[in-house]
This record gives structure tokens, sequence and C-alpha cells, in this order.
């Protein structure tokens, strides 16, 4: 007989459909076949799922079995085809029969006594049956909060293959699991960080407020222990809340690289990823002979923190360029070339010298001019174009750290950072375009124009600091964004001033 079954494949961040045939046919010696470009861990599943079919109950067909994963030239790589597989199995052998096959779509890993273990990628599964047009999914129990969260799908939760061919056959009626979008919003959007924990650094929650009202990247720059990560820490919580669109996007890469904790099956807060400097490039931007992303898009939707930006190895800084201008990543590979969505926030923090203690009014700096000049030669002067704020964090004195008052709090931050996305939201409403930091070219002549004294100061600024075309169409990004954060309609020279003000300390540290 053969039987044959709708499931999915996970490739990078997206599912792609896949069918299953079975077919068992007489043989005077029992072989099973399995083709269609099935990676090791699919061609291993044939033992696991021969004894999960004997613990389980069934039959093992003692007959010749052919397995076919179609399409052929679409690599297979998961555990998530035992279930379907054994299902097939089930009905070409004459052990199951149901009319549910082309209505619900079927993945799942098994165990050795027949138990449904969690898959990764569930969500991406679920978005793609939805799509396909199919009425429900069968999923592990363990993933079923997780592909709920897709509207207009029936997530039906199995526990084991007996309950999924018990479910299919129609001897057991499986209630949906119910999506609770909202619920988890509520439940999952508090942040447990505020900024007023960090004291002082008032100059650096105004960089940070303007940086997160315009969506733009930031590099800071201070001796140890002056508050640089507890400032980028907190930035998330300054930031507008996730939309449903924007947890999902996010929610399905954490859940296609198995990063998704077992008590969130949805992401209600912006990620804040922190990598360590000896991350390699595929780490950074992902890769591998099947593409899988890496931590730029594990940050999609919120911030990616580097700290000590000298000491990541400068070939892999430089791999940050075009995600940092285009928000998606491209990996091309010879079996194939997958997308990545970035749209991250960039957030640099490192020490103005290799001792860390240079212009510290407290501490001596033993650096010499040849060891700095080596230490900040690490960056590039293309990535630094590309990051729109450099502000300088100094210690904290001891009057403000034991001041008996709290520091700007993250709750008027962010007043002022939603103000500003408002106005953003009604310039760009017919545009494609969402904040400041990415306006087009054409937008920005339209949108940034400047009476004759913020244009002179302007030039007078290009050809003091030496900043490059880019750096220039980022000032007038920056001095929009302070404009909105300040209420103002138009373009003032103060807000020019403060703009050129945030690209100096670039110019004052690799000149």
């Amino acid at each position: 007989m053969l039987a044959k079954l709708h499931t999915l494949s996970l490739l990078g961040i997206d599912a792609l459909p896949v069918e299953v045939e079975v077919d068992v046919s007489p043989s005077s010696m029992p072989k099973v076949i399995l083709v269609g470009l099935p990676e090791a861990a699919v061609k291993e599943s044939i033992h696991r799922i021969e004894r999960a079919l004997v613990n389980s109950g069934y039959v093992r067909p003692q007959n010749r079995v052919v397995i076919n994963l179609a399409p052929a030239e679409l690599p297979k790589q998961a555990a998530s085809f035992d279930l379907p597989i054994a299902i097939g199995l089930l009905a070409a052998s004459g052990q199951l029969d149901s009319d549910h096959f082309n209505r619900y779509a079927v993945v799942g890993e098994l165990a050795l006594d027949g138990s449904a273990r969690p898959i990764k990628g569930a969500l991406s599964m679920a978005m793609a049956a939805a799509k396909n047009g199919a009425q429900g999914i069968l999923v592990p129990s363990a993933n079923a909060p997780e592909a709920a969260v897709v509207e207009g799908l029936e997530v039906i939760a199995v526990e084991s293959l007996t309950q999924a061919a018990a479910f299919l056959a129609g001897q057991l009626p499986i209630e949906p699991t119910p999506s609770r979008l909202e619920e988890l919003f509520d439940e999952l959007g508090r942040y447990d960080v505020d900024y007023a924990d960090v004291r002082g650094q008032e100059m650096a929650k105004r960089a940070l407020t303007l940086a997160a009202a315009g969506n733009h990247n930031l590099l800071m720059i201070g001796p140890p222990g002056s508050g640089k990560t507890m400032l980028a820490k907190r930035v998330p919580s300054i930031l507008p809340s996730l939309s449903a669109e924007e947890s999902i996007e996010t929610t399905r890469i954490y859940s296609a690289m198995g990063k998704l904790p077992r008590s969130k099956p949805l992401l209600a807060r912006r990620p804040h990823r922190a990598p360590h400097h000896t991350i390699s490039n595929a780490g950074l931007v992902g890769g591998g002979s099947i593409p899988s992303p890496g931590e730029i898009s594990l940050a999609h939707n919120g911030v990616l923190f580097l700290d000590e930006l000298p000491e990541f190895n400068r070939q892999t800084l430089e791999v940050l360029r075009q995600p940092l201008e285009d928000g998606l990543v491209s990996i091309s590979r010879a079996l194939c070339s997958t997308e990545f969505p970035a749209d991250f926030m960039l957030i640099a923090s490192l020490n103005p010298c290799p001792c860390g203690y240079r212009n510290d009014p407290r501490r001596d700096c033993h650096c010499s001019v040849p060891q700095i000049e080596r230490y900040m030669a690490r960056i590039s002067g293309p990535l630094l174009d590309r990051i729109d704020l450099h502000i300088e964090v100094p210690a904290v004195p001891f009057s403000e750290l034991s001041a008996a008052a709290d520091g700007t709090d993250s709750r008027s931050m962010s007043e002022l950072v939603m103000a500003a996305r408002t106005r953003q939201a009604a310039r760009f409403a017919n545009s494609s375009t969402r904040t400041n930091a990415q306006m087009t070219t054409r937008e920005l002549r339209e949108l940034c124009a400047v009476d004759a004294a913020c244009r002179k100061l302007l030039e007078q600024s290009v050809d003091k600091l030496g900043l490059s075309a880019r750096a220039h169409d980022k000032v007038l990004r920056v001095a929009r964004t302070i404009a909105d954060v300040d209420g103002a309609d138009n373009i003032g020279l103060e807000h020019i001033s403060e703009a050129i003000n945030y690209r100096m300390l670039d110019r004052q540290f690799w000149s």
C-alpha cells in the first residue's frame, strides 16, 4: 500500500512543505530504503522509528519499505520527520486508516518508547502550514504553545505516537491548543532593569534616549567601571514595545535555533545580545554548510551590544558593514543562498586605551602613543562611519554614587522615545521607512531641510572634522531625531550643533 502525509522541513529559519510517501510491498527479505536527500539525523531515524512502533504496540512491517521525502532536491536534516514517517508506515501497512492526512501536517521526534519529543522551528512550521492552506498541524505537546501563536490554524498537541495515530483515526478527539497571544504579552513583556539603577551619567542617558528614539547606533568610550555595560543592558527597556508581528518574526529565529525557553513560547521583550569578543565570523553573522542565523539575527528587533570593541577580531567586525546598512544578511553557499533578518540597534563600548585610564583624572595612564594608536587602529573608519553617535562615559564621582535621589528612570526616557516615534510614524506613513535612522537620501533632502546658519555650521564641521558623506547624512538624521525628541517641527541650529558634538569623539581618538 502507498500512504502520503504532509510535513515540513526547516531550512535556515523558514519551513518548506515536504510530502512523505511510504510504500510497503511484499518481499522475501525485509528492507527499508529512505530516499529524498536525507541527512545523517534522518537516516538514523529508521531504527528509532522501528523500535517506537514496536514499543507502542504496533507491528513492524516485514516487507520491502520505500520512504520518499519530496521534493528530492531539498536537504532534510532534522529529527522532525520521525512522527510523519511512523504514521506513514502504519497507514501503508494497513494498521491505520484516516481521512485527515490531507488536512493536517505532522511533525515531531520520537523516543524509543514512542513518546513525542520537542523539535526546533515549530513556529516557522506552523506559519508555513497555515500559509499552505492546512487545517491544522500535529506537534509534540512541548511545542504546542509556541505553534499556537499562529492564528487560524488548529494546533493539536500530542504526547506520543499512539495518541497521534488515535487522533488521525478519529478515535481520540483532541481540542486545539488555544492562542494566548495577549496573555503572553502581559505576562512576559515587563523588564527587570531600570535606568534609575544607574547613578549619574545623565549625558549618556540623553544620548541613549536619542539613539532609541531614532534607532541610531551608538558607541560609548570610557574607563572601566563607568557604567557602560549597565547603560547598554537597559536600552530595551526604553524602546517601544514589540508589536505582535515583530514578536513572531523574532521568536521564529529563536525557535529555529532551539534557543526558545520552554517557559516562554513567545518573545514579548526586545532581545539584548552581548556576544563575547572571541566570537567567529559565522557566530556573529551566521553561516555553516546549511546556513543558520548568527548573533545579529538573534538581536533582530532588539539590541546587539559589543563590549570591548577593539578586542574583537577586525575581520569579524568588518562583516557587520552590510547588515548595518541593509537590515538583513545574505549568506551564499554552494547548495543554497539564504537571507536572515538583522534589523538591530548596535551599541558598542570600549576603553580609551589598553589600560583603560586615558583622560581619567584619578588614575595614571601608562600607555604610550604607539600602543594607543595600535589599540584604536583595530576599529576601521568605515565601521565607525556607520555608528551615528559617539559619546564619552566618564567615571562617576562619589557625590553622585552616594546621592539619595534616583537619576532619570526608564519610564521618563521611554515617554520621550514614544513621543518621537509617534512623530516619525506620522512622517513616514506613506513610506517603508519606520525611523529616522532608516531615511533614504531622497527622504533626507525632503525632510531634513536646514536654513543658512545650519548649513554654514555643517560646512565648517565637515571641513574641520573631515566627515565623510555618510557621516554628514548621519548628522542630519540625528539632528532630525533631536528635533523630534524636543517636539520641534524644523531642525534648528541647536539640533545641528548637538548632533555634530556626537560625531567628535571618533575624530578626537582616531585622528
